[in-house]
């Protein structure tokens, strides 16, 4: 890809594909294949709500299991492991958010999901049925993750901009899926471009907007074929919007992964509540994308049994008077109605002016035999 950097615009000149090197529109996390024509991967985010209580994220992935989804995630880091305890104007958070009026440390200590947990919610998830992978936040966490054998890696949004890090994880050779939500186009192509150095080309793009909750306005749903034609790789929807109408809809516009935060009850409360579905809610979006999957299908213009027997009451030509040998076919006794078992409606002014080559009753489909 060659890209032009002119006073912090971007434009994208040319893409090149060397012997389709990077040709990479499937996936396999796991038992799922991933692109393609293959079901669209649907991941419960469990984040923060838990509440840090351990009964309550195991009551979290059987719901998810419940509400049809392909995997839970999981995220591994400590309030140390992300950011440092400080509270100087550089670590408040003051951005408009959810969260305004606390510490970065202070978020992430009633955030974080206990390490020692981990394994056996992993366990848990694949009794289920369900894969388990989560975003690491630090290397200890990749190591950590890499001991637990985790299928796949999630750079959240806002380490898109840690190529050290990215790198560590793309070494490992597992699938890598990166959310787009604070990323410039340049972000997101050094991104790629980590991944690639380490000979890591299993990538997954998630178009993302880190809003929480996220305005309809500023999704750019569009964006997703542009992610995938660009890049060569999966494209998919990390959703922050409330309800499921943007999650359903990125499926037809070419999203083959899901995420979407995931909760037991809103009202429990927590950092990401507010933004997260609750297990009838994923339900019906989990139901509504497989819906839609179907509805997708191919590109045809083949006709089925029931299209056919449908077409029987398309229009074609008919005999609508009595007419006797020798008479002229006119407007008045010969159009073009309901039902479809007459000539086609094309050669109507042909006929018009032949004459009839025997008496016809009223109700007759037209047919050349009854011309002279």
């Amino acid at each position: 890809m060659i890209l032009n950097y002119n006073n912090n615009k971007i434009k994208q000149v040319n893409v090149i594909l060397e012997g389709n090197k990077y040709m990479s529109n499937i996936i396999k996390i796991g038992n799922k294949k991933i692109g393609g024509n293959n079901p669209t991967f649907i991941i419960a985010e469990m984040s923060a709500n838990h509440l840090q209580d351990f009964d309550k994220a195991v009551k979290i992935i059987k719901a998810a299991k419940y509400a049809g989804a392909d995997a839970v995630k999981l995220q591994t880091y400590t309030p140390d492991t992300i950011t440092i305890d400080c509270d100087n104007k550089y670590f408040q958070i003051n951005q408009g958010t959810i969260w305004d009026g606390i510490t970065l440390h202070k978020l992430y200590e009633g955030a974080y999901t206990p390490w020692e947990w981990q394994p056996e919610l992993k366990r848990i998830a694949e009794e289920e049925g369900l894969i388990c992978f989560s975003s690491p936040f630090d290397k200890t966490a990749v190591d950590f993750l890499e001991k637990m054998n985790v299928p796949a890696y999630k750079v959240a949004s806002f380490e898109i901009t840690d190529i050290p890090l990215i790198e560590y994880m793309a070494s490992k050779g597992k699938p890598m899926i990166l959310s787009t939500g604070i990323a410039r186009l340049s972000d997101i192509e050094e991104a790629v471009n980590a991944c690639r150095r380490m000979g890591n080309n299993q990538i997954s793009l998630l178009k993302c907007t880190s809003a929480y909750p996220a305005p309809l306005e500023d999704i750019n749903l569009n964006t997703l074929s542009n992610l995938s034609e660009t890049f060569n790789v999966v494209s998919g929807l990390s959703d922050h919007t409330l309800g499921i109408s943007v999650s359903i809809a990125s499926v037809a516009l070419g999203a083959k992964i899901i995420e979407k935060h995931f909760t037991l009850s809103r009202a429990d409360g927590g950092p990401d509540a507010a933004f997260s579905l609750e297990p009838d809610e994923f339900k019906d979006m989990v139901k509504s994308v497989r819906e839609v999957e179907k509805a997708l299908g191919c590109v045809s213009y083949k006709l089925t049994e029931k299209m056919r027997k449908s077409r029987e009451h398309s229009r074609s030509l008919f005999v609508v008077k009595d007419i006797k040998k020798g008479d002229t076919f006119t407007e008045e006794n010969l159009k073009s109605i309901r039902p479809g078992f007459g000539m086609h409606t094309k050669y109507y002014n042909q006929i018009l002016g032949e004459k009839a080559s025997c008496d016809i009753k009223k109700g007759t489909p037209m047919d050349w035999k009854l011309i002279d």
